[in-house]
């Protein structure tokens, strides 16, 4: 049972909640998604398109695996056809699409939370619930996961999750919250880039072209040699960026990618940081 939970959800927001077992995580991601009501209080401000992926997948369901993503993307409001090809494009992403045509019944339990994963992901949900998502999944899907997850906040919505690995997405969540006793807790605000993985990409535009707006991560930015920038953002950003910057109007030349050194890595025998290699990007 949880009182008193008084919890804002800003868009482009990257939302962590912790607790010890049994202390009302899913239930308050099952409120959050609108599954369950609270007996008081109330959730306000418009609803917004709402995906939520279960701690445990409902697998026994008349449908094959992309006939169930069908039927959820027209219940979405996606037209048939633009929910086969999101259906088969998420599929192919996480590793199913030898299992499309599969029974639901038929799955293992790894590609039946795949498919749970694709049902919230094909609709473009501007809030994104996520409870132990990524339990099940191999470390390619659970890649995705975390790439797809970046790709949506990047993209103006809220994602709010639970996961049991305290590194998942650690270098990109906006604030955490912890569930002690009846209530809801702030247990850390602000974006913590220096706990994850960070990638430092060299871009240049056309000239006079300014940087497009809103891009995804939101990168520090430096000059770089020969009239460039030098971008700097958490890893699970860095594909999202890469694309921004590549499909944008004008699109952006990008010289160079390298990891960034992090605040761990302290200086070396000669009293120069270690900084790892820079390979030239293709």
């Amino acid at each position: 049972m949880l009182r008193g939970v008084d919890l804002d959800l800003p868009p482009r927001a990257l939302i962590r909640v912790e607790g010890a077992n049994g202390t009302g995580k899913s239930t308050l991601l099952r409120l959050l998604a609108g599954i369950d009501a609270p007996t008081e209080g109330r959730i306000s401000g418009p609803p917004p398109r709402t995906a939520y992926v279960p701690e445990r997948f409902f697998a026994a369901l008349p449908f094959t695996a992309a006939g169930y993503l069908v039927h959820l993307g027209r219940i979405h409001g996606l037209r048939s056809s633009e929910a086969a090809d999101r259906a088969r494009s998420w599929l192919a992403r996480l590793g199913a699409a030898d299992h499309a045509r599969t029974p639901l019944t038929e799955l293992s339990k790894g590609t039946c939370q795949k498919v749970a994963v694709a049902q919230a992901l094909l609709a473009e949900p501007e809030l994104l619930i996520l409870d132990e998502a990524w339990t099940g999944l191999d470390t390619a899907a659970r890649d995705e996961l975390d790439r797809a997850v970046a790709e949506r906040v990047a993209a103006g919505a809220t994602a709010v999750f639970v996961d049991h690995d305290p590194r998942r997405l650690a270098g990109s969540v906006d604030a955490v919250f912890r569930i002690e006793g009846t209530g809801l807790f702030a247990a850390r605000a602000a974006r913590t880039e220096e706990t994850g993985p960070r990638v430092r990409i060299e871009a240049a535009g056309p000239p006079g072209a300014a940087l497009p707006a809103g891009l995804p991560g939101t990168p520090e930015r430096a000059p770089a040699a020969r009239g460039g920038v030098r971008l700097t953002v958490a890893a699970t950003h860095s594909d999202a960026l890469l694309r921004a910057l590549l499909t944008a109007h004008p699109p952006w030349h990008i010289r160079r990618l390298s990891t960034a050194p992090g605040p761990a890595e302290g200086p070396g025998d000669d009293g120069a940081p270690h900084r790892p290699p820079t390979p030239e990007a293709p």
